[in-house]
């Protein structure tokens, strides 16, 4: 069976995915053709069309079109839910209550425009709930067998924002379900928007800003709260709507005045500053303790069980959380779906679909599921770039990287196939030697050109990574962070957060062959089996997709040497 996947509508981070006979063949986010970073109110269209290229499928020949976002009818409690908590509102209330499948309508029909766009005419439509498609995601791409505790945290799907459940025998199961406003995500959002950063892409800078602040210095329990069964948002305050919402410039937040007279004024710029970095430590820990005492309330007997528990959604992202998880007793081990985020449903709505039909989905292998292009398209890249390029074509890539990492240069990195999920993981990457202190400065400053504060993570080999993490925990995505080992520490300074973590990503020779060969040289030559990776693109910019992409990004900044495929490209006065 041939299974597409399209997400996008909830307006954001629209992405594609195709199976076929339950393997994953391919997925990519628009974001990455379109160059527009988020993608935001565009549906798949050449993602799509990637998908059906790289498996090789004709659109007539596709069975299924899996979509992630559901009907939800009168009868079920959310729509009740929804026009209750927001009674301050009453068109929003009403709506929900008459008119609540209009979003449903709205999306079935640009998506079955977006099928006729495709050419495919024969496939069943199906639609998926949307926490269901983030279950399926982690669930049936983690590979357990046994009986699996599900988490799914995020802003909002329909209506739902968090999901208990478990998974056995191929079949997802309900445990609980919270909805709109009742929304951890959406607490932690409106936290982030009053911290001064952006919904979908600060949540990760207030996470990074958390270790320089003390969360005791400031009691941000009256944000939300858990009771042992319900979850409660406190709506005079955050993940509010209409006239409630604090506004500043014409625009309109997700808190509300009332916090700012509590808290202060919006924060402002890129520095770390108080009492800010303490709000952030704050928030951090409300949503850690929260969470966890709801995961032990709904799942923590199947925890116990067999110890296995996978999440996803968008606050799945959050790897501090994600690192008390795995220390809760009777974890042994926990799967994030490293495209956690709403792109990820597209894939958790095929998954779901193949699994509900009886297809065995086979288990996710590697991230590893967009575009490749070989050296002769690199070269034909570099003929005809306006910036006429001085390049070599180059015999070991992976020699000639760690050479330049060696000499404490960074390194625009394009191999292989583009990542699917927010993390480069050595295919679309910028690279330094995290053992020359001040390179992580220099790509902050004249690369990324990002907060100097955020930290940079680990990539190692697989053979250094219990000595290095002190566990024996798979960690292939950056979906964790471990406590860096001590005697660790002042070897790899440039990887090593503030509270003496690393957001780490395990390489095996298996699924990035090249990548491995690359810090096996770079040990050779320093002595150091670890690399600093950060992701191949510029502040506020999608992750490179294309060779052109990647040319483009090198001369918008002070990179010096860009290796693609067997390809080296150098900036004058820099050598080869």
């Amino acid at each position: 069976m041939i299974i597409l996947g399209l997400s996008g509508a909830l307006g954001h981070d629209s992405s594609a995915a195709i199976m076929v006979d339950g393997k994953i063949i391919a997925a990519a986010e628009e974001e990455r053709f379109i160059r527009d970073k988020h993608a935001k109110n565009k549906l798949p269209l050449e993602a799509a069309r990637y998908c059906l290229k790289e498996a090789g499928v004709r659109p007539d020949q596709v069975d299924v079109v899996a979509f992630p976002y559901g009907e939800i009818p009168l009868s079920s409690a959310a729509r009740w839910h929804y026009a209750k908590r927001h009674w301050y509102a009453p068109d929003r209330a009403l709506d929900a209550l008459f008119n609540g499948n209009r979003r449903y309508r709205r999306n079935r029909d640009k998506a079955m425009q977006l099928m006729h766009d495709l050419g495919i005419n024969k496939a069943e439509f199906v639609p998926v709930e949307h926490h269901l498609a983030h279950a399926s995601s982690a669930y049936h791409l983690s590979g357990f067998k046994e009986k699996t505790a599900i988490v799914g945290i995020d802003g909002k799907g329909e209506y739902a924002t968090t999901f208990f459940g478990y998974g056995e025998n191929g079949k997802i199961h309900k445990i609980k379900e919270f909805y709109d406003p009742d929304s951890l995500g959406g607490m932690y959002g409106a936290i982030t928007e009053y911290l001064g950063f952006e919904m979908l892409d600060g949540e990760f800078k207030v996470m990074g800003m958390a270790p320089y602040g003390d969360p005791t210095k400031y009691d941000l329990s009256r944000l939300v709260e858990f009771d042992g069964d319900d979850l409660k948002v406190n709506t005079k305050l955050v993940n509010v709507v209409g006239l409630r919402r604090y506004k500043e410039k014409g625009k309109g937040y997700y808190f509300t005045p009332e916090l700012v007279e509590w808290l202060g004024p919006k924060r402002e710029g890129d520095e770390i500053d108080d009492p800010y970095i303490h709000y952030a430590a704050s928030v951090q820990a409300l949503l850690e303790d929260i969470a966890l005492k709801m995961i032990d309330h709904y799942v923590g007997d199947i925890i116990r069980e067999t110890g296995r528990i996978c999440m996803a959604g968008g606050v799945a992202l959050n790897v501090k959380l994600n690192q008390r998880i795995i220390a809760m007793p009777g974890v042994k081990e926990l799967f994030v779906q490293p495209a956690s985020g709403d792109a990820g449903t597209a894939l958790g709505a095929a998954s779901f679909v193949a699994a509900e039909r009886g297809e065995p989905v086979q288990a996710m292998q590697h991230a590893y599921l967009g575009p490749s292009f070989t050296t002769e398209e690199c070269i034909a890249a570099c003929e005809v770039h306006p910036a006429k390029p001085t390049f070599y074509r180059i015999e070991n890539a992976a020699q000639k990287g760690a050479e330049l990492l060696a000499a404490g240069n960074p390194l625009a990195w394009f191999q292989g196939r583009m990542e699917f999920g927010p993390r480069a993981l050595g295919c679309r990457s910028i690279l330094g030697d995290p053992s020359h202190p001040g390179v992580a400065d220099r790509i902050n400053a004249q690369i990324k050109y990002r907060e100097r504060w955020r930290p940079f993570c680990p990539s190692m080999l697989d053979r250094v990574a219990v000595d290095l993490l002190q566990t024996e925990h798979p960690a292939p995505y950056m979906t964790f962070t471990f406590d860096v080992a001590d005697h660790w520490k002042p070897r790899i300074p440039e990887v090593v957060h503030e509270d003496g973590t690393a957001r780490a990503q395990v390489v095996t020779r298996e699924t990035n062959s090249r990548y491995y060969a690359l810090i096996e040289e770079l040990e050779r030559l320093r002595g150091v089996p670890v690399v600093l990776n950060t992701s191949l693109n510029r502040r506020g910019e999608p992750m490179i997709c294309s060779p052109a992409d990647a040319l483009n990004m090198f001369y918008g900044c002070d990179l010096q040497y860009l290796i693609m495929e067997d390809v080296l490209v150098v900036k004058e006065p820099a050598t080869p």
